[in-house]
């Protein structure tokens, strides 16, 4: 396998993260109910995730790959079910509270230092 460096797998996981969060996510069945535990909808987010990380990393990682995918599926659900329960529980949306874009931001900060710490992992497994 090829030699993973951390700027070529960040910029992966960075792309993937904007077509999963984004163009992948534009439906109302899955960003309206991200906040329902266990609710397909939200499930499907993260699974779309996973399968954008595993094709992010499978090249340099193999295997090792679905792992890693399976990590932040699981992560990045939860963090987008904590963000939707706290803007839910203070009303916060884009029009009524400079809060919701905290909020949004520090979400996407965590998922970014997910994709730091997978980075670290996917070096040590390469």
């Amino acid at each position: 396998m090829p030699e993973i460096t951390m700027l070529e797998a960040l910029l992966c996981l960075f792309i993937k993260h904007f077509i999963c969060d984004f163009p992948l996510q534009a439906t109302p069945w899955m960003y309206n109910n991200k906040g329902k535990y266990g609710h397909i909808g939200g499930l499907a987010h993260a699974a779309i995730h996973g399968v954008g990380t595993l094709i992010a990393l499978v090249y340099w990682v193999g295997a090792s790959a679905w792992l890693l995918a399976l990590v932040d599926s699981v992560i990045h659900y939860h963090i987008d079910w904590a963000k939707m329960n706290i803007s839910m529980k203070f009303d916060l949306k884009a029009n009524n509270s400079e809060w919701f874009w905290i909020l949004l931001g520090f979400d996407q900060l965590l998922h970014h230092l997910t994709y730091f710490a997978i980075v670290v992992i996917a070096l040590k497994l390469a």
